[in-house]
């Protein structure tokens, strides 16, 4: 089954101050991912072409880096996804930049069943957790995508009850 995923949100902040939320992921001051309700993206090194690591059950490698612009992550399982997901930045007009986010596979074997069941519904509240803490890190009012019943199911059965609930109500800093 070929997947083509993408998200994309509209920040009110100029596309240097929101791509350095890029450079900042998987490390101890990440801006970007949400780690604080979802696995922390891991790598066995910094940020760059070749870090190895994930986040939960996912893994893959950084394929492309170009630090405050663009990263690809290409996978290595679970077993059956063949492909990558990235995140980018693309201005717009007034200081306005689109965060990015896309994911193209080829899913295979029981990938076909896990992607539209239980993978896909988790990564899109994923991706729009980031997004939202994006904009609240930016300072931003956070435009809060609430999780489905089934996202919040599928959290509650995977951490035998113990998900934390949705964060970023609030914008968390002011940027210079």
């Amino acid at each position: 089954m070929q997947i083509r995923n993408t998200h994309r949100r509209e920040m009110n902040a100029p596309i240097e101050t929101v791509g350095a939320l890029l450079d900042t992921l998987a490390s101890r001051e990440d801006r970007l991912w949400p780690g604080e309700a979802w696995p922390r993206m891991k790598f066995d090194r910094p940020l760059s072409v070749g870090a190895d690591g994930g986040h939960g059950p996912i893994r893959y490698f950084v394929e492309e880096y170009q630090p405050s612009t663009y990263i690809r992550f290409r996978f290595t399982g679970p077993r059956g996804f063949d492909g990558f997901h990235e995140l980018r930045m693309e201005a717009l007009p007034e200081n306005q930049t689109f965060l990015i986010h896309n994911l193209e596979m080829s899913a295979r074997g029981i990938a076909n069943l896990s992607w539209p069941l239980i993978f896909r519904p988790l990564h899109d509240a994923l991706v729009e957790d980031a997004f939202t803490k994006a904009q609240a890190q930016l300072g931003l009012s956070p435009e809060i995508q609430p999780w489905s019943l089934q996202v919040r199911f599928l959290r509650w059965a995977l951490t035998l009850g113990k998900a934390s609930p949705q964060p970023y109500s609030q914008p968390v800093a002011n940027t210079p």
